[in-house]
Protein backbone atom coordinates (compact mmCIF):
# COMPACT_ATOMS: atom_id res chain seq x y z
CA UNK A 1 0.00 0.00 0.00
CA UNK A 2 0.98 3.19 -0.97
CA UNK A 3 1.42 6.34 1.75
CA UNK A 4 -1.20 9.13 1.59
CA UNK A 5 1.48 10.91 0.88
CA UNK A 6 2.11 9.96 -2.26
CA UNK A 7 -2.03 10.61 -3.32
CA UNK A 8 -1.78 13.70 -1.34
CA UNK A 9 1.18 14.74 -3.62
CA UNK A 10 -0.53 14.37 -7.05
CA UNK A 11 -3.39 15.83 -5.82
CA UNK A 12 -1.85 18.90 -4.69
CA UNK A 13 -0.28 19.20 -7.92
CA UNK A 14 -3.53 18.81 -9.47
CA UNK A 15 -4.87 21.63 -7.27
CA UNK A 16 -2.00 24.11 -8.28
CA UNK A 17 -2.37 23.22 -11.67
CA UNK A 18 -6.25 24.04 -11.53
CA UNK A 19 -5.20 27.51 -9.37
CA UNK A 20 -2.68 28.13 -11.77
CA UNK A 21 -5.02 28.24 -14.79
CA UNK A 22 -7.80 29.71 -12.94
CA UNK A 23 -5.45 32.47 -12.22
CA UNK A 24 -4.60 33.06 -15.95
CA UNK A 25 -7.78 33.04 -17.10
CA UNK A 26 -8.89 35.28 -14.40
CA UNK A 27 -6.36 37.41 -15.42
CA UNK A 28 -6.96 37.24 -19.01
CA UNK A 29 -10.58 37.89 -18.69
CA UNK A 30 -10.31 40.65 -16.88
CA UNK A 31 -7.92 42.45 -19.16
CA UNK A 32 -10.60 41.70 -21.51
CA UNK A 33 -12.83 43.68 -19.13
CA UNK A 34 -11.24 46.40 -18.73
CA UNK A 35 -10.52 46.42 -22.75
CA UNK A 36 -14.41 46.08 -23.39
CA UNK A 37 -15.75 48.78 -20.80
CA UNK A 38 -12.91 51.10 -22.70
CA UNK A 39 -14.28 50.47 -25.77
CA UNK A 40 -17.79 51.12 -24.00
CA UNK A 41 -16.62 54.21 -22.44
CA UNK A 42 -15.48 55.31 -26.30
CA UNK A 43 -19.05 54.54 -27.68
CA UNK A 44 -20.85 56.18 -25.25
CA UNK A 45 -18.42 59.31 -25.54
CA UNK A 46 -18.71 58.83 -29.79
CA UNK A 47 -22.91 58.66 -29.07
CA UNK A 48 -23.32 61.58 -26.63
CA UNK A 49 -21.26 63.66 -29.69
CA UNK A 50 -23.62 62.72 -32.23
CA UNK A 51 -26.45 63.31 -30.38
CA UNK A 52 -24.98 66.77 -29.38
CA UNK A 53 -23.91 67.43 -33.34
CA UNK A 54 -27.70 66.48 -34.72
CA UNK A 55 -28.88 68.96 -31.77
CA UNK A 56 -27.07 71.92 -32.66
CA UNK A 57 -27.55 71.49 -36.70
CA UNK A 58 -31.51 71.23 -35.34
CA UNK A 59 -30.32 74.72 -33.59
CA UNK A 60 -28.78 76.18 -36.21
CA UNK A 61 -31.93 75.18 -38.49
CA UNK A 62 -34.28 76.74 -36.44
CA UNK A 63 -31.57 80.02 -35.97
CA UNK A 64 -31.11 80.41 -39.76
CA UNK A 65 -35.02 80.53 -40.43
CA UNK A 66 -34.92 83.05 -37.25
CA UNK A 67 -31.88 85.35 -39.00
CA UNK A 68 -33.67 85.26 -42.27
CA UNK A 69 -36.99 86.82 -40.23
CA UNK A 70 -34.43 89.43 -38.69
CA UNK A 71 -32.08 90.16 -42.15
CA UNK A 72 -35.99 91.28 -43.14
CA UNK A 73 -36.06 94.15 -41.32
CA UNK A 74 -32.70 95.80 -43.09
CA UNK A 75 -32.44 96.89 -46.25
CA UNK A 76 -29.85 95.19 -48.50
CA UNK A 77 -27.48 97.49 -50.57
CA UNK A 78 -28.94 96.03 -53.47
CA UNK A 79 -32.03 96.26 -52.86
CA UNK A 80 -32.28 100.39 -52.31
CA UNK A 81 -34.66 100.78 -55.33
CA UNK A 82 -37.29 98.57 -54.41
CA UNK A 83 -37.30 100.07 -50.75
CA UNK A 84 -37.85 103.86 -52.61
CA UNK A 85 -40.40 101.88 -55.01
CA UNK A 86 -42.11 100.71 -51.77
CA UNK A 87 -41.96 103.71 -50.00
CA UNK A 88 -43.98 105.22 -53.42
CA UNK A 89 -46.12 102.91 -53.61
CA UNK A 90 -47.49 103.11 -49.82
CA UNK A 91 -47.65 107.15 -50.38
CA UNK A 92 -49.86 106.36 -53.63
CA UNK A 93 -52.09 104.06 -51.69
CA UNK A 94 -52.51 107.21 -49.41
CA UNK A 95 -53.07 109.32 -52.25
CA UNK A 96 -50.19 111.53 -51.47
CA UNK A 97 -46.65 111.47 -53.41
CA UNK A 98 -43.13 111.00 -52.19
CA UNK A 99 -39.78 112.36 -53.76
CA UNK A 100 -36.33 111.35 -52.71
CA UNK A 101 -33.81 114.05 -52.25
CA UNK A 102 -31.16 112.08 -51.74
CA UNK A 103 -30.06 108.73 -50.25
CA UNK A 104 -26.33 108.26 -48.50
CA UNK A 105 -24.95 105.23 -46.26
CA UNK A 106 -23.22 105.73 -43.19
CA UNK A 107 -22.85 103.76 -39.66
CA UNK A 108 -20.71 101.01 -39.01
CA UNK A 109 -19.24 98.23 -40.56
CA UNK A 110 -20.93 96.43 -38.48
CA UNK A 111 -24.09 98.37 -38.64
CA UNK A 112 -24.63 100.19 -41.75
CA UNK A 113 -27.15 102.37 -42.03
CA UNK A 114 -28.77 104.31 -45.40
CA UNK A 115 -29.87 107.76 -44.54
CA UNK A 116 -32.89 109.41 -47.16
CA UNK A 117 -34.07 112.52 -47.45
CA UNK A 118 -37.90 112.66 -48.78
CA UNK A 119 -39.99 114.91 -49.28
CA UNK A 120 -43.91 114.06 -48.86
CA UNK A 121 -46.81 116.11 -50.69
CA UNK A 122 -50.32 116.03 -50.98
CA UNK A 123 -53.42 116.68 -48.15
CA UNK A 124 -52.59 116.86 -44.61
CA UNK A 125 -54.40 113.83 -43.55
CA UNK A 126 -52.52 111.48 -46.52
CA UNK A 127 -49.05 113.26 -45.69
CA UNK A 128 -49.14 112.04 -41.80
CA UNK A 129 -50.64 108.70 -42.93
CA UNK A 130 -47.58 108.85 -45.39
CA UNK A 131 -45.48 109.14 -42.80
CA UNK A 132 -47.37 107.08 -40.09
CA UNK A 133 -46.80 104.17 -43.07
CA UNK A 134 -43.43 104.75 -43.74
CA UNK A 135 -42.31 105.26 -39.50
CA UNK A 136 -44.31 101.62 -39.01
CA UNK A 137 -43.03 100.23 -42.07
CA UNK A 138 -41.42 96.36 -41.52
CA UNK A 139 -38.02 97.83 -41.18
CA UNK A 140 -35.35 99.39 -38.28
CA UNK A 141 -36.69 102.80 -39.43
CA UNK A 142 -35.77 105.83 -37.43
CA UNK A 143 -36.68 109.56 -38.33
CA UNK A 144 -33.95 111.64 -37.58
CA UNK A 145 -35.75 114.81 -38.69
CA UNK A 146 -39.44 116.09 -39.68
CA UNK A 147 -40.36 119.34 -40.87
CA UNK A 148 -44.11 120.47 -42.04
CA UNK A 149 -45.19 123.04 -44.62
CA UNK A 150 -48.34 124.26 -45.59
CA UNK A 151 -47.81 124.88 -49.32
CA UNK A 152 -51.37 126.37 -50.66
CA UNK A 153 -54.45 125.85 -48.55
CA UNK A 154 -54.78 122.20 -48.98
CA UNK A 155 -51.54 121.23 -50.09
CA UNK A 156 -49.12 119.98 -47.75
CA UNK A 157 -45.60 119.12 -47.88
CA UNK A 158 -42.94 117.29 -45.24
CA UNK A 159 -39.24 117.21 -45.58
CA UNK A 160 -38.44 113.93 -43.60
CA UNK A 161 -35.01 112.36 -42.93
CA UNK A 162 -35.02 108.68 -42.36
CA UNK A 163 -31.90 106.45 -40.87
CA UNK A 164 -32.92 102.44 -42.49
CA UNK A 165 -30.88 99.68 -41.01
CA UNK A 166 -28.67 97.93 -43.82
CA UNK A 167 -27.37 94.78 -44.47
CA UNK A 168 -24.68 94.28 -46.86
CA UNK A 169 -25.57 92.12 -50.05
CA UNK A 170 -22.97 89.16 -49.44
CA UNK A 171 -25.22 88.67 -46.05
CA UNK A 172 -27.11 85.82 -47.16
CA UNK A 173 -27.32 82.76 -44.67
CA UNK A 174 -26.81 79.23 -45.62
CA UNK A 175 -27.14 76.28 -44.27
CA UNK A 176 -25.16 73.28 -45.12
Amino acid sequence: MKSPIFHLLPALAVCAAALAGYGMWYATISAKSTQVTSLQNQIDAKTESVARMATARTALAEIANDELMVQSYFVPETGVVSFIDGLQARARALKATVSVLSVSTGGTPAQPTLSFALVIKGTFDAVMRTIGAIEYAPYAISVSNLSIDQDLKTNWSANLRLVVGSRAASSATTTP
